[in-house]
């Protein structure tokens, strides 16, 4: 008995890069920071790019994985979030809460 498969023609307009785990969009800034890890003093850091759940930024402080730090944002107080990598002198880290972008001054 042969079994007939209908054809489905589909076509992908723009493949997605698989290594962006991403669940927001990030909106690329140049803010000059400061960072600390807790019970630490602060450290100067750009953040290159923003998004309401996690941040990349460039610093010559060194920080592992998994590490609990404190953002000092323009426009806002502090925001608390983790670290989930490290490049070099970039990370990249989640924040523990959603931050509200439109509260941050951006420029």
């Amino acid at each position: 008995m042969e079994m007939s498969c209908p054809m489905i023609k589909a076509q992908i307009a723009e493949a997605a890069d698989p290594n962006d785990r991403r669940r927001m969009p990030r909106v690329p800034v140049e803010l000059d920071v400061q960072m600390r890890e807790l019970g630490s003093s602060g450290v100067e850091a750009r953040v290159l790019n923003i998004s309401e759940r996690g941040f990349m930024a460039e610093t010559e402080a060194h920080f592992e994985v998994g590490t609990r730090v404190w953002l000092l944002l323009p426009g806002r107080e502090r925001a608390s979030a983790v670290v989930k990598w490290t490049a070099g002198d970039r990370i990249g880290a989640e924040f523990a809460e959603p931050v509200a972008l439109g509260d941050i001054q951006l420029s």
